[in-house]
C-alpha cells in the first residue's frame, strides 16, 4: 500500500536500517525527557511516556517534516502547568488527568480551526523577539521549580512564579538533603558533558539507567532520596474529557496551540533538507491539530516539535518519520515491559533533565544579536520575558502576541509613497523632483491600518511642491486588491486636494482590481470624470 505521507513518501529500502537505529537512539533521549516534562505539567511521569506514542504516529502519517520529533517540549509542558492551575485544577488531583484530555483536546480543536480558516501563514508572523522572550521566561521558571528535586527538599504548593519559587527553595537550603544533592550534581555534569563531547550518546538515558541502578544497589531510598511515584505498567486505555473546567482552560488551550504550532514549524522548517518536500504551514496545523486530538483520548500532552529531540533524531541518521515510528513502538515496549524499573528513578534525576534541557532556552546570544539588530524587538523580548517572570506564562504569551501585532502594525503604518520620474522610482530619502502632472506609486496594497498615513503622504508630496502641480497621477499597479475603506479614503484624499486646485487621476489597476473598485458608486462617478487610465502613461498625456 502507498504511504501518502510527504513524512515518509517516497521510501527507500536503503533508509530502513538507518532510521530503525536513529528511531531507537532519539527514544532513549525523547521517552526519559517527555517523563522529565510531564513532572513539570504537574502530571505523573507515564503522561509523559504515553506523549510519545500516539502524536509520534499521527505525525508520522500526516506531518510534512521527515525528521521533527513531535512530543512535547518544556514551553507546553509549562504552559499546561499553568493553564491548569489557573483553572483551579490540583495537581494529582483525582480528575486532573481527565482536565488534561479536555485541555490536549481544546489545543487539537483550535489547531484544526485555524487549518480550515487557513491561518497557518498569518500564525507564523508572530515575531521572533516575542518567542525569545517566551522561553527566556519559560527556561528561568522551570529551572528554578525543579530545585526541590534538586535539593531533595518539600516543594511548597503556594509557591508560584519564578520570584516566588526560588525564594522558597533558597529558605530551604538548609534543609537540602546533601546525598540527594550529589546526585543532581553528578547527573548535571554528566548530561552537560556527554551533550558537549559526546553528542552521538543518549545522556539522558545514560542517566536515567545510573540513577535507577544507584537507586536499586546503591540504597538511595534509605539515604533520603525520594524516588518517583511508581509507573503503572501497560498502555493507556482511551479515557473520556472532563467537561465542568472548559470555559477556565480555553484561554490556555489558546496559547498552547499557538505555541505548539509555531515550535513544530520552526523545527520543521529548520531540519528540512533541501531535497525533502516543502514545509507547508496548514498541512502542519492539520498535522498538530490531529496529533493532540487523538492523542488525547490516551493521555497525552499537548504534542509540539522540540528541537533537541529533532537535533537526535537528525545525528542518528534519520531520513524518515519512520524513525518517530520507531520511537513509538519503542515506548510502547517501556510501557509493557520497563514500567516497575522506572519506579527506582530518583526525582533529582528528572530534575536534572529538566535543568539541562531549559537552560538552552536562555538564549543568551539571541538577545544579544536583537540588541544589536534592533533595540525596539530587544526590548519586545525583554517586556515578554519579565512578563514571564512576574505575572505568569500565560499573559507572557498574551503580552507577546498584542506586541507583535503592534509592531505589524507599526510597520504597515508607513507611508510607501514614490515618485516616478521616466516611469522609474525616485529615492525615497531624496527631494521629489517638481512636476506637472506629479506620478506616485504606492509601493505596497492598501489597508485600513496604512491608508491614512499613505494618503496624507501624497497630499503632503503634492502640495509641498513648487510650483505645486495641477494634477497628481496616482500608478496602482502594485495594489493586490482595494476594500471599500481604501475608496473612500481616495475620496476623501480627493476632496483635500481638489481645495488646493489639484486634480487626482487614478492609472494602472491590475484587472481584478479593476473589477472589484468598478462595484463602488463613487468610483464609477471617477470613471465618469474620464479620470481613469489604463496606463500611467495615458494618464500622464491627458491634457
Amino acid at each position: 500500500m502507498k504511504v501518502l505521507s510527504p513524512a515518509i513518501s517516497p521510501y527507500r529500502r536503503p533508509w530502513l536500517r538507518t532510521d530503525v537505529l536513529a528511531g531507537l537512539a532519539t527514544g532513549a533521549v525523547v521517552i526519559p525527557q517527555a517523563m522529565a516534562y510531564a513532572t513539570v505539567a504537574k502530571m505523573p511521569v507515564q503522561i509523559g511516556l504515553y506523549t510519545c506514542m500516539v502524536p509520534l504516529v499521527v505525525y508520522a502519517f500526516i506531518g510534512c517534516s521527515r525528521t521533527a520529533s513531535v512530543t512535547t517540549t518544556s514551553t507546553i509542558a509549562t504552559l499546561t502547568a499553568s493553564t491548569m492551575i489557573g483553572a483551579g485544577i490540583a495537581a494529582g488531583s483525582p480528575d486532573a488527568q481527565s482536565h488534561l484530555i479536555t485541555l490536549t483536546l481544546l489545543v487539537g480543536v483550535f489547531l484544526l480551526i485555524a487549518r480550515l480558516l487557513r491561518l497557518g501563514s498569518v500564525i507564523e508572523n508572530v515575531s521572533e523577539a516575542t518567542l525569545t522572550g517566551i522561553k527566556v521566561g519559560v527556561g528561568l521558571t522551570v529551572a528554578v521549580a525543579q530545585l526541590p528535586k534538586l535539593l531533595g527538599v518539600t516543594e511548597n504548593p503556594s509557591a508560584t512564579g519564578f520570584f516566588g519559587m526560588l525564594w522558597s527553595a533558597v529558605r530551604q537550603i538548609g534543609d537540602a538533603n546533601l546525598v540527594t544533592v550529589a546526585v543532581s550534581i553528578v547527573s548535571v555534569t554528566l548530561l552537560l558533558l556527554i551533550g558537549r563531547f559526546a553528542p552521538l550518546v543518549p545522556g539522558p538515558l545514560v542517566v536515567v539507567v545510573l540513577g535507577i541502578g544507584l537507586a536499586a544497589f546503591g540504597g538511595l531510598p534509605s539515604m533520603g532520596v525520594a524516588l518517583i511515584p511508581e509507573v503503572p505498567q501497560g498502555i493507556p486505555l482511551p479515557g473520556l474529557p472532563a467537561l465542568d473546567h472548559i470555559g477556565q482552560l480555553v484561554p490556555g488551550a489558546l496559547a498552547i496551540a499557538l505555541m505548539a504550532f509555531l515550535e513544530t514549524a520552526a523545527v520543521a522548517r529548520g531540519v528540512r533538507r533541501a531535497d525533502e518536500p516543502p514545509i507547508d504551514a496548514d498541512r502542519e496545523l492539520s498535522a498538530n491539530g490531529l496529533a493532540a486530538v487523538l492523542g488525547s483520548f490516551f493521555h497525552s500532552l499537548p504534542p509540539a516539535g522540540g528541537f533537541s529531540q529533532t537535533g537526535m533524531n537528525l545525528r542518528a541518521g534519520a531520513r524518515t518519520q519512520v524513525s518517530g515510528l520507531v520511537t513509538a513502538l519503542l515506548a510502547v515496549f517501556v510501557a509493557l515491559f520497563l514500567a516497575p524499573v522506572l519506579s527506582n528513578l530518583p526525582q533529582a534525576t528528572l530534575g536534572a533533565m529538566v535543568v539541562v534541557a531549559v537552560l538552552g532556552l536562555v538564549d543568551i546570544g539571541a538577545l544579544a544579536r536583537l540588541y544589536r539588530f534592533d533595540k525596539v524587538e530587544f526590548t519586545l523580548a525583554v517586556i515578554v520575558a519579565v512578563f514571564g517572570l512576574t505575572v505568569g506564562l500565560l499573559p507572557a504569551v498574551a503580552v507577546g502576541v498584542l506586541l507583535t501585532l503592534y509592531l505589524v502594525l507599526r510597520e504597515l503604518n508607513q507611508s510607501h509613497v514614490v515618485a516616478l520620474i521616466d516611469g522609474r522610482a525616485a529615492d525615497p530619502d531624496a527631494a521629489v523632483v517638481p512636476a506637472d502632472p506629479l506620478v506616485l506609486r504606492f509601493q505596497i496594497g492598501l489597508y485600513a491600518a496604512n491608508l491614512r498615513t499613505n494618503t496624507a503622504a501624497v497630499q503632503r508630496l503634492a502640495t509641498e511642491q513648487d510650483p505645486r502641480p495641477t494634477a497628481v497621477v496616482l500608478d496602482l499597479s502594485r495594489l493586490p486588491r482595494v476594500s471599500t475603506t481604501v475608496l473612500d479614503g481616495w475620496r476623501d484624499m480627493e476632496s483635500a486636494l481638489a481645495d488646493a486646485g489639484i486634480e487626482v487621476r487614478y492609472a494602472a489597476m491590475r484587472p481584478g482590481v479593476h473589477d472589484m473598485a468598478r462595484r463602488w458608486p463613487w468610483w464609477a462617478e471617477v470613471e465618469a470624470q474620464g479620470r481613469y487610465f489604463d496606463t500611467v502613461a495615458a494618464a500622464v498625456a491627458r491634457e
